[in-house]
């Protein structure tokens, strides 16, 4: 019985004697994928002929936390780059074919593996490997591209609190849309930072545009209301509908002890300017 080294040993030494061979068999078995080897190459710097070398010697010398890094930075390096996910599974997928080509090959020439346990070993870690370094590739991918999407949502609503100073001491907000829990945070961290900043002293915050805040979402607002009290600041709400309104009543939470109330956000303007 042939040792899994030793069998590792061949494949690498085939590989090695006949590289040009190893290439067009992977080309002729990713067809989609052969047609951008340089567009990939020139767009993300990702030599996609390297690193299949690199996936089967990680594999076949059994380096599982190379094999996990190389899967994490791969999976990176794809998803900043936007490139598919189909094209990589195509790749991947044509490495462990022509990774049993050489298999075949060399049990042809060298009687690779002697007996049906040196198959099976052999099935099992090139199989099992390869699975590893796909499902480490795509959770990484989907993390980063997960964070970049959060980042983005992040700066547009960053873009969608206008806080709008009408006198030197005075700022409107207006809020438009819908409130969610992600979008709620936004409003406290950018309500605060800026009345830190502008020394605003007055703020006053139209929801006469807002369709929808659920309880949780209303129960976090009035924490940011408490907040701009603490900080100084007085806040005063307009424009309440009374859909909102009835939710916020049925829901126990009255907003007199950190904000004024009033109708409208232009009877407030002339009242303060």
């Amino acid at each position: 019985m042939k040792s899994i080294q030793s069998i590792s040993q061949e494949i690498k030494k085939y590989i090695d004697e006949n590289d040009q061979s190893f290439e067009h068999s992977l080309l002729s078995e990713a067809v989609n994928v052969s047609s951008k080897i340089t567009d990939i190459l020139e767009k993300g710097n990702i030599n996609l002929l390297i690193n299949a070398r690199r996936l089967i010697y990680y594999v076949m010398d059994q380096r599982e936390e190379e094999l996990k890094s190389f899967a994490e930075a791969e999976g990176i390096a794809w998803a900043e780059h936007s490139l598919t996910l189909a094209l990589k599974l195509e790749w991947v997928q044509a490495i462990r074919r022509t990774l049993w080509q050489i298999v075949s090959i060399l049990d042809e020439t060298k009687n690779l593996t002697a007996d049906h346990k040196d198959f099976y070993e052999l099935e099992a870690l090139i199989n099992d490997k390869i699975d590893q370094f796909l499902n480490t590739f795509f959770i990484s991918y989907s993390k980063y591209k997960d964070t970049m999407f959060l980042k983005q949502r992040e700066v547009v609503e960053h873009l969608s609190v206008p806080i709008i100073p009408v006198s030197e001491y005075v700022s409107v907000l207006p809020l438009i849309g819908s409130i969610d829990s992600f979008r709620i945070k936004i409003i406290e961290e950018k309500v605060l930072n800026d009345i830190g900043v502008s020394r605003i002293q007055t703020l006053v915050i139209d929801l006469s545009g807002i369709a929808m805040m659920e309880k949780d979402v209303i129960d976090h607002f009035e924490k940011v209301l408490a907040g701009v009290s603490m900080m100084g600041c007085k806040a005063i709400l307009t424009g309440l509908r009374p859909d909102l309104v009835r939710k916020m009543v049925h829901a126990g939470i009255r907003f007199e002890k950190n904000a004024e109330t009033k109708g409208t956000l232009q009877e407030t303007l002339r009242r303060y300017l």
